[in-house]
């Protein structure tokens, strides 16, 4: 889907100035702890599967919401896993726009579906195991939150 009109009405105020964005990911766990993850562009690193709470939707519905929009399923969020925030949820894209992201990341299982892209802001779908997981070129965002929750170790420490 790409930047909401609510997102895109504060891009057009700030420009490309921080901004600090509520977020929601999703851990959707299957029956072996494998993780899906997600491929947000062609040949680009795997992420989580996630994005922006929108007004009046809690962190709990844009998970859900996300999830359905991004690879066709529909879940049960099975737990909290934690909030997350600070520096490292804190990037530049490549057209300059900054942000700081403060995430609300669940585990969740699959109720309905397969996972299928969206073709439009996802192009691949696979889950891995916990050591596939630490060996697998990640987004910077999903680095940063699998080190955080302990799901990889920190290979900068």
């Amino acid at each position: 889907m790409g930047m909401s009109p609510y997102f895109a009405r504060i891009r057009a105020a700030v420009g490309s100035e921080l901004i600090l964005i509520p977020g929601a990911s999703v851990l959707p766990w299957d029956e072996e702890c494998r993780l899906l993850l997600v491929r947000n562009k062609v040949d680009g690193p795997w992420g989580l599967i996630g994005g922006a709470v929108e007004p009046d939707e809690s962190p709990h519905e844009a998970a859900l919401r996300e999830a359905f929009e991004e690879v066709g399923i529909q879940l049960e969020i099975t737990g909290l896993r934690a909030v997350l925030g600070g520096p490292a949820f804190r990037f530049r894209y490549e057209n300059g726009d900054e942000v700081a992201y403060v995430q609300t990341l669940f585990d969740a299982r699959i109720t309905a579906g397969v996972p299928t892209p969206d073709l439009d802001e996802v192009t691949e779908a696979r889950w891995f195991s916990a050591d596939e997981l630490t060996r697998s070129e990640l987004d910077g965002f999903a680095r940063a939150t699998l080190i955080a929750v302990e799901l990889i170790p920190n290979s900068r420490q």
